[in-house]
């Protein structure tokens, strides 16, 4: 019982790498479009498909850093 408890938070712990399915695709495409990557997110995060998927995604992570980082 013990290990299954480990994995299901293993599970938890892990979740947002199987979120990003292409790592660094969004950096991509804000240096070709010579902004960087969170310039770039906060001007396309209302663009439909991938491009505005990847982009509202960056700024959620930005978020939850910036509230993981102010914890106590």
């Amino acid at each position: 019982m013990a290990k299954a408890k480990a994995k299901v938070k293993a599970k938890k712990k892990n979740w947002i790498a199987g979120a990003i399915k292409r790592p660094g695709a969004l950096t991509k495409k804000a240096k070709a479009a010579g902004m960087s990557p969170m310039a770039f997110a906060r001007a396309s995060q209302g663009a439909k498909g991938l491009t505005g998927q990847q982009a509202r995604a960056a700024i959620n992570m930005q978020k939850r850093n910036r509230r993981k980082k102010s914890k106590p």
